[in-house]
């Protein structure tokens, strides 16, 4: 059986195609075929082309245009725009391939910010249409809603097996690091950790500290989807979740052990927290029989780090190597 990974080379993706390949060398079934640059999926017939060309059994759809609060409050349009194009046109390549591909399946990726801003914790998958989410990641959110929507209606119609997974915060490894893109734990160990290499004695992060987040380790959410893809075909959505918060003032702080930085946080109170509370029920996917024990936050952040410092050491030999060239 062959698994399609669009989004195969993002974040989520390379650790999905690592849980494949590593149950395919235990003698398991999938193989996972990541997307190349000669595919667009903004385009309807680039994506029905790359379905039809690698006939898989199951496609994970992990592909999106995605960052922090930052970049959701820059490029709201796009947000909503490239994430509802590439969904649709999923979709609807999705139908027309499994007509002639029958008891193919496809697994949607949501987001956590498909929740409405004030919802009793732990989330719950009932709660999703209850009220408007968080203004700042509102059209990003609706436009992965509406695609749950699509899928169920297109279950319906055209009785495709469509899945909608809803994981919450992913960090991990291979994260995205950038100021202007990353979500908040890559950027909180980024900050921290340049504030202690340049010896600063304060170091400013936005918001009030007090909004609390549920982080998930990429690592888990990675063997979650690959348990999904095997054995949930249920057309209610599912929390890829640990139920488990932490307010992101704590969160700093045990970054700042972990980097083993000294100085004094500062919160700028004039930028947005987000959602004030997260923390969201893995019931649903429990009840379905997932028995995986969830990586600690701490030892995720630390393996996350150990990476970034990689990383950066690697940037840095690059770098040399450039510059020596250059005077070469």
């Amino acid at each position: 059986m062959k698994a399609l990974v669009l989004g195969g080379t993002g974040f989520l993706g390379t650790h999905l195609c690592n849980e494949l390949i590593k149950r395919d060398i235990q003698g398991h079934r999938y193989i996972p075929i990541t997307t190349g640059s000669e595919y667009d999926l903004l385009d309807s017939d680039s994506t029905s082309y790359l379905l039809n060309r690698h006939k898989p059994d199951v496609i994970f759809h992990l592909a999106a245009y995605v960052g922090g609060i930052g970049l959701n409050m820059k490029t709201p349009g796009d947000m909503f725009y490239k994430n509802m194009q590439m969904g649709m046109n999923v979709i609807e390549g999705f139908k027309f391939y499994n007509k002639i591909h029958p008891n193919t399946k496809l697994i949607v990726v949501g987001t956590v910010c498909m929740y409405p801003k004030h919802t009793p914790v732990p989330f719950k998958e009932e709660a999703l249409w209850n009220g408007f989410p968080e203004e700042t990641n509102a059209p990003y959110g609706i436009a992965k809603k509406s695609l749950m929507v699509m899928s169920e209606a297109y279950r319906k119609q055209y009785n495709t097996n469509i899945v909608f997974v809803i994981p919450s915060n992913l960090y991990g490894p291979n994260d995205n690091f950038d100021y202007e893109s990353s979500h908040v734990i890559p950027a909180i160990i980024r900050k921290i950790h340049e504030a202690k290499e340049n010896n600063e004695s304060t170091v400013t992060l936005w918001g009030t500290g007090n909004a609390t987040r549920e982080f998930l380790y990429v690592k888990d959410c990675a063997k979650a989807l690959r348990f999904i893809g095997e054995n949930y075909n249920s057309s209610k959505p599912v929390n890829i979740a640990v139920n488990k918060d932490i307010s992101i003032k704590d969160l700093a702080k045990e970054i700042s052990n972990i980097v083993g930085y000294n100085g004094s946080i500062k919160w700028d109170t004039s930028m947005p927290d987000g959602q004030p509370k997260r923390r969201v029920s893995n019931e649903r996917l429990i009840n379905a029989g997932f028995n995986h024990t969830m990586t600690n936050l701490n030892k995720g952040l630390e393996e996350t780090y150990d990476w970034f410092r990689k990383l950066k050491r690697t940037d840095r030999a690059n770098s040399t190597r450039r510059r020596i060239k250059k005077v070469s």
